[in-house]
């Protein structure tokens, strides 16, 4: 799907986000906030990212994931295991990563305010966010 933003929008997020198979999709960008589905493989990752102004909000529709966070890269003292209808905040500043630690695709629904991907982003895989040079957090 296209991003649809900044249009008005309206959508079944959870068949949408069921129904994705890319990495990472946005569904929607404004001017301060956006919307992503992601799939995430077993065994696969966000990555260990940081966000100085932006907070993020996760929904868990499918799988099972480890969400980390903290202040520090290598200080995550922060660890839940999230599944089907779990929710994560992770606030503008705090290094995170949620890992896929179930055997099924990982899928989950994120918001951030204000955006944090260029309008339109769409990778198929990590390896694309990986090497997208607008990913560079």
């Amino acid at each position: 799907m296209a991003d649809q933003g900044p249009a008005p929008f309206v959508t079944d997020i959870e068949r949408a986000t069921l129904d994705n198979t890319m990495f990472r999709d946005t569904l929607w960008t404004g001017q301060h906030l956006q919307l992503t589905v992601m799939a995430i493989p077993p065994g696969g990752e966000i990555g260990l990212e940081m966000h100085d102004d932006t907070d993020q909000f996760l929904r868990v529709e499918a799988g099972r994931g480890r969400v980390m966070m903290g202040r520090a890269s290598n200080d995550l003292q922060f660890q839940e295991v999230v599944s089907d209808d779990d929710i994560v905040m992770v606030p503008a500043g705090s290094w995170h990563n949620v890992v896929n630690i179930g055997d099924t695709v990982l899928k989950v629904y994120s918001l951030y305010g204000p955006p944090d991907h260029v309008h339109g982003t769409r990778h198929a895989t990590k390896q694309d966010a990986d090497e997208d040079p607008n990913e560079q957090d």
